[in-house]
């Protein structure tokens, strides 16, 4: 059971709306705030995608789902939150803007995760001047209602008990939380996405391959073995029997060839975005933009339930986790059938020529026993400590 009592979003683009979805699914309240006046439909449009894909993953019914209200207002949309998930546009400055309101309207003892993909943590905190140490990047991955990991990172002002506090609020939720041990920009998972992005708009415009040949290469063969062992493991495995040693002894050479332009960065001139985008629109072969959602999201539920089935039934990789989540989801949706109490009306009697029996009482059914709510969890401590170490934390 999550241990978040009401949540706050503070953006409702793909990303916002995506943990809107996934808190909202897991029975929390969230109220967000997106100046957008497009933002309800756009969350209702990922509201809808993300229950066809929790129904496939429960198809004994999902849980009762939390409530959502537009607030009008940042501070009205944090005012009674133990959890804020700020998710707006990738620029410092509005950062600012949004986190100081956060700061002063938040309660003390609130996470703040930020939705970030690129900006350290201690950058953002300088606009914080009640409560920086509250703040944690938690970098997620789209779609967010369905891929598991959370990128956690500290800034130089974060508490470790914050770190600490988020990592549990995340994992409540369903989620991977995989903490960056030192502050760095772009963090893990989107520094290697850049790195096979960059090469890949060369080879795109070198003209050695086109769109969807490249993703063909990609879906066909290593990414398959990414999305279960990862890329050291895959490695391991490579290097036979003498292991990841043998491995980089045979290939490590390799990497002093000059086979990739990784230092380098392509033009983004309008040839090379035409380019791009007319193959990309011709590899969709018609489908749109919500039908490939539809396509996508069904193919991760059912990898991660084909993971779910293997290492001997207890699940591998992300297909463990989505076990252990599936369960979670389906007590909270037993917990509301139970509540349901029901008893059947008493059948009206026939008018009787004589005198009639009375009719047996009806049996009214005991109600479902209480749902215990938990504990939220322990608030992070907000006094700043006495004395400011020059070190980065997390």
């Amino acid at each position: 059971m999550s241990i978040i009592n009401k949540a706050a979003a503070i953006g409702g683009g793909v990303i916002g709306a995506g943990w809107v979805a996934r808190l909202l699914l897991n029975g929390i309240d969230v109220s967000i705030f997106d100046p957008d006046p497009e933002a309800s439909r756009k969350v209702g449009e990922v509201m809808k995608g993300a229950r066809r894909a929790y129904k496939q993953m429960l198809p004994g019914g999902l849980p009762k789902e939390g409530k959502l209200t537009f607030a009008k207002t940042i501070a009205e949309a944090v005012a009674d939150a133990d959890f804020i998930q700020e998710s707006v546009p990738e620029r410092l400055d509005l950062k600012h803007k949004v986190l100081a309101e956060i700061d002063a309207h938040a309660p003390a003892n609130a996470i703040v995760g930020s939705s970030t993909s690129g900006i350290k943590p201690t950058d953002m905190q300088v606009a914080m001047k009640k409560h920086p140490e509250r703040l944690v990047v938690g970098h997620p991955f789209n779609p967010v209602y369905l891929l598991p990991l959370v990128e956690i990172v500290g800034g130089e002002q974060t508490f470790p008990e914050a770190i600490e506090v988020a990592k549990e609020l995340y994992a409540s939720i369903g989620m991977k939380p995989v903490v960056v041990r030192k502050e760095i920009e772009a963090f893990v998972g989107d520094r290697l996405l850049e790195a096979a992005w960059r090469e890949a708009l060369w080879l795109v415009k070198d003209g050695i391959c086109n769109v969807e040949e490249l993703d063909d290469i990609m879906r066909y063969s290593f990414g398959l073995r990414w999305a279960q062992m990862g890329m050291f493991q895959v490695y391991r495995v490579a290097g036979g029997e003498a292991g990841m040693r043998h491995f980089m002894a045979q290939f490590g050479p390799c990497l002093k060839w000059p086979w990739t332009k990784l230092m380098d960065v392509p033009e983004f001139n309008d040839e090379l975005v035409d380019l791009i985008a007319t193959q990309s629109d011709e590899q969709a072969h018609g489908l749109s933009i919500r039908e490939l959602e539809k396509i996508r999201d069904d193919n991760l539920v059912a990898i991660m339930d084909a993971l779910s089935k293997q290492n001997k039934g207890k699940g591998w990789g992300a297909g463990a986790l989505h076990k252990d989540y599936t369960r979670q989801l389906a007590k909270l949706a037993a917990k509301k059938a139970s509540a349901k109490v029901t008893a059947k009306p008493a059948k009206k009697a026939a008018k009787p020529a004589k005198a009639a029996k009375p009719a047996k009482a009806v049996k009214v059914e005991k109600p479902a026993k209480a749902v215990k709510v938990e504990k939220p969890a322990k608030a992070v401590k907000a006094e700043k400590p006495k004395k400011k170490s020059g070190k980065k934390k997390g």
